[in-house]
């Protein structure tokens, strides 16, 4: 088994176009954390985004060639994770909601039926569901990719295809709610994180379906 830090995505990527397919499974070790918390965001359970991680992780391996290194391979990841959830949300909104304002669809709150007891402490729980998960979405989306998942400011705004202007509006504003009832008892590799134990579950669920596919 090769090291996570042993090629950088560049690297991991041309190999895996050169049909070191194997090598795919670090691709899902890596992003494993921060796609889950994009899942997490939107409000999914933890089975309905296990699922979305599957099919983010499908349509990245399926349409690999497309990436051109243009921005990073995590921003081109988010982008894939985040359609993911809209297209969710709006079959979850037209399935159970008659009229809905389309403007609305990505932000619609689904899935939110199962507790986090299998992911976070229930401190942890306690302390998101007050702060992080009551402010705007505009907010809670532009602070999970900056501040939890670590992306830059013009990653977040390339992902969310809104200015950094806008971007850093919105972070300073989720920082205003959530500072200090977040940061000042927990890091934010703690927030969402997807835990190790889910690790090996996801690369077995993505290795199967993509042994037969040929990119």
């Amino acid at each position: 088994m090769h090291a996570q830090s042993q090629y950088s995505d560049s690297e991991l990527i041309q190999k895996i176009l050169n049909k070191e397919t194997a090598l795919f499974e670090l691709i899902i070790r890596r992003n494993n954390p921060f796609l889950y918390r994009i899942g997490k965001m939107y409000h999914f359970s933890h089975e309905d985004t296990q699922d979305l991680m599957q099919d983010s992780y499908i349509q990245a391996y399926t349409h690999l060639s497309q990436f051109k290194n243009r921005s990073s391979f995590k921003t081109w990841l988010s982008k894939i994770m985040i359609h993911e959830c809209y297209r969710k949300s709006k079959k979850w909104a037209e399935t159970h909601i008659e009229s809905l304002d389309k403007n609305t669809l990505l932000y619609e709150k689904v899935g939110n039926t199962e507790t986090y007891s299998n992911v976070m402490n229930t401190e942890l729980k306690s302390v998101i569901e007050k702060s992080l998960l009551e402010i705007s979405e505009d907010y809670r989306t532009v602070f999970t990719l900056r501040e939890i998942n670590g992306l830059s400011v013009a990653e977040t705004a390339e992902v969310l295809d809104i200015s950094e202007s806008n971007v850093k509006v919105r972070l300073n504003r989720a920082k205003k709610y959530l500072k200090i009832e977040i940061e000042k008892s927990y890091n934010r590799e703690e927030i969402f994180e997807f835990n190790l134990i889910y690790c090996d579950v996801m690369v077995s669920r993505v290795v199967k379906k993509i042994v037969s596919i040929s990119i």
